[in-house]
């Protein structure tokens, strides 16, 4: 792989399929350490990072230097010593998202791998350990059991159409918040789900789920994977104006603004996200710097 204009849809496949091995392996770290012992800090913002959290992210990045050398990584724990913009073929890495519930206990935690090319995702794995589940998706998306740390026979998923009953929402435990409860006033949802971690994109994908809206903040290593995943079913992710996330636009910072992850793209015009940040379009920017 030399660069983003080089990758084919074969290509894409091939690499997504390694990163689901990757990421089920890292799994196993994390199973070790779920629901037992786990040292952890909080970080400067806040939150929590974890014995789990870095030597699953260790796994990671080893294993993607030995497959793709010179292809840069970004990953969560590592985020701060990142001191210049990612190049236009990278990796992002979150080796465990989902932190505060996987250490109370929970088990709807993810590993996300996501490579990015010309700012957006082509190749993408989403692990569930918690819930043996993994997707993965270049040009498609692919559900599988996971056995014994690694993908089982996978299957095609695809998201659904808007159902007739209504939708099925899902919400963050820990990250509720008015501005996410105003979008969804306006839609028909039928039943809201807690759920944790990117998990959320893999339900969406897997046609079980409808929406998730998330207008608090979120870094992009945070939402890449499930953002292809969701994508590559038919689905759509999008930010104020109706776009779709751009990564690694945004320098050394990498969090995103307000978006939605829908099953049925026709449900974003019937959105109305909340325009800030580096997502927003341009005359909503505009307006916000001279009020």
């Amino acid at each position: 792989m030399t660069g983003a204009a080089t990758i084919s849809g074969p290509e894409r496949e091939r690499i997504a399929a390694v990163l689901a091995e990757i990421a089920c392996t890292a799994g196993e770290v994390l199973r070790r350490y779920h629901r037992g012992p786990c040292p952890h800090a909080l970080k400067a913002d806040g939150s929590p990072s974890s014995a789990a959290d870095v030597e699953a992210e260790d796994l990671i990045v080893a294993a993607l230097a030995a497959r793709y050398p010179g292809i840069a990584v970004v990953a969560e724990e590592r985020a701060q010593s990142v001191t210049t913009r990612p190049a236009d073929l990278f990796f992002l890495v979150d080796p465990l998202d989902g932190t505060r519930d996987f250490l109370a206990g929970t088990p709807d935690y993810s590993v996300n791998i996501a490579l990015v090319a010309g700012a957006r995702p082509v190749a993408a794995a989403l692990a569930a350990p918690g819930l043996d589940r993994v997707w993965w998706a270049g040009a498609t998306t692919v559900e599988a059991p996971v056995v014994a740390g690694r993908p089982g026979t996978g299957r095609p998923v695809r998201a659904r159409a808007v159902p007739e009953t209504g939708l099925v929402a899902l919400g963050s435990r820990r990250h509720g918040d008015a501005e996410t409860a105003t979008c969804l006033a306006t839609l028909p949802i039928r039943e809201t789900r807690q759920v944790g971690s990117a998990l959320k994109f893999g339900l969406i994908a897997a046609g079980e789920a409808d929406i998730y809206v998330r207008c608090g903040p979120t870094m992009e290593w945070d939402t890449a994977a499930g953002d292809h995943v969701v994508s590559a079913a038919g689905g759509c992710v999008v930010v104020p104006g109706g776009g779709p996330i751009r990564y690694g636009q945004g320098g050394i910072d990498h969090r995103n603004g307000p978006f939605a992850a829908l099953g049925d793209p026709a449900l974003a015009a019937r959105l109305a996200l909340p325009a800030r940040g580096r997502d927003a379009p341009a005359e909503s920017q505009v307006s916000a710097a001279h009020p």
